[in-house]
Parts: structure tokens; sequence; C-alpha cells
């Protein structure tokens, strides 16, 4: 069983992360942190008496499954809402980037300007490039790559096969390194 302090690092630890994946799924910064905090909540209320190390894959399956309840239920708000009213509101356009959480998280500095100013822009464009990848592929690449989850955790969080997950991320590794090669971006 994990303590709640193994269970409050963890959470710590994956808050940020966590967001970025919802950011990119639901594509609205205030719905991503709604969707984040009752991930965070449902693995407490209900899945805090599991080992400290079958939280992360856990909380990754919760996390996926809280951005489609979110999807669903949006689906069924925005038929309602069409059907009531013919004007819609706007959506907030405040979503951080991964610009902002890089240099919020403790990263290596740099070592002069010009280094920064290209790798900011490197940023920029591979939160372009995963923004253009289908949801699967990136939540696959995101699991696997970003979170660095094996491919059985990514499976099991993802809801498929493992199989399944290596052909998401090859898809996704290749269609990322195209569309940064077409921009210009060389490893």
């Amino acid at each position: 069983m994990a303590t709640t302090r193994e269970i409050d690092t963890f959470l710590a630890g994956v808050e940020r992360r966590a967001f970025k994946q919802a950011v990119y799924a639901v594509q609205d910064h205030h719905s991503a942190l709604d969707v984040v905090q009752n991930a965070m909540m449902k693995l407490v209320e209900r899945y805090g008496d599991r080992p400290a190390e079958e939280l992360p894959p856990l909380f990754q399956r919760i996390l996926q499954n809280a951005i489609h309840d979110h999807f669903r239920r949006s689906k069924v708000r925005d038929f309602w809402v069409r059907l009531v009213s013919p004007l819609r509101d706007k959506d907030d356009e405040h979503a951080e980037t991964l610009e902002s959480v890089a240099g919020a998280m403790e990263a290596p500095a740099r070592e002069n300007p010009e280094q920064r100013s290209v790798g900011n822009e490197h940023l920029a464009l591979i939160e372009q490039a995963l923004a253009t990848l289908p949801a699967r592929q990136r939540q696959a690449f995101l699991l696997r790559y970003w979170e660095e989850l094996d491919v059985a955790e990514t499976a099991k969080a993802m809801g498929c096969s493992q199989g399944s997950v290596k052909t998401h991320c090859f898809r996704a590794v290749a269609a990322l390194a195209t569309w940064l090669r077409d921009k210009g971006v060389t490893p």
C-alpha cells in the first residue's frame, strides 16, 4: 500500500505532464485542469490502497478515461447548446505552451540566448507537430516518450494491445519526423 507521502510525491511529479496531455487532448486550458484534477481525485479516493509502483500506469489509465469522459459530456452539452442557443462562446485561448512548461521545469540552462531562442522555436514546432497527430498516436507517443512508460504499461493505460501501442508509436514518430523535417528542423 502506498503511503500518503508516496501518493503526494507521485502526484506532484506527474501533474505538469498530465496537464499537458489533457491540454493536447481537450484543447482547452480550463477543461484540462478539471480533467487532471478529477483524475487525481479518483486515484486517491479509489486506488490509494494500491502499491506505489502501480500508481503510474493506473493514473495514466484514469487520466485517459477522464479525457474520454470529457468528450462524451461535451458531445451531449454541445448538442443542447446548439439546440437552445444560436450563439456559442468562443473557446478560451489561454493554454500553456511547451515553451512555458519547459521554462518552468528545472531544465539545464542553455549556454547563450541564441541557443535558447532556437530551442524555444523547436519546442513550439514540436507542440504544433503533436497537435497534428491523430488522437491515439499522440496518446501513445506522449505515454511512451514523455511519461516514459514501457509498452505494457502504455497498452494498459490506453486499453489496447502492446502491438497497437508499437504501431501507434511508430506512426507518430514517422509523422513527427516528416513534419519537422518539412519545417526545416534536423537532428
